[in-house]
């Protein structure tokens, strides 16, 4: 069993950065893929980004298009933590942010069923 907790979301302007944290207890996400999504109001959960638990060819993470270039997902396995850096954020990322694991050396997984364990959510707000 793992437990995900998220933080980091706030308001921020268009243009602006922000950091999201998800922390894990109770198991390490060392043997966990790791992937964050978003939901915007009245829209679907979407797939953000994902990162493996070891490269293939030497690539470990996988974007959406529409945060390609713009945000950075990476963990820390001593700290226990992923994190997801988001930087020229759009008013069109205004949603609440979360987290999921699954404990998997496979992937890139990019479809909410596919993953075992989720946080709460954090929101993240951009101003025009």
């Amino acid at each position: 069993q793992v437990q995900l907790v998220e933080s980091g979301g706030g308001l921020v302007q268009a243009g602006g950065s922000l950091r999201l944290s998800c922390a894990a207890s109770g198991r390490t996400v060392s043997t966990y893929a790791m992937g964050w999504f978003r939901q915007a109001p009245g829209k679907e959960r979407e797939f953000v980004a994902f990162v493996a638990v070891i490269s293939w060819s030497g690539r470990s993470t996988y974007y959406a298009d529409s945060v390609k270039g713009r945000f950075t997902i990476s963990r820390d396995n001593a700290q226990n933590t992923v994190y997801l850096q988001m930087n020229s954020l759009k008013p069109e990322d205004t949603a609440v942010y979360y987290c999921a694991a699954v404990r998997s050396r496979g992937g890139p997984y990019y479809r909410e069923r596919e993953y075992d364990y989720w946080g709460q959510g954090t929101q993240v707000t951009v101003s025009s």
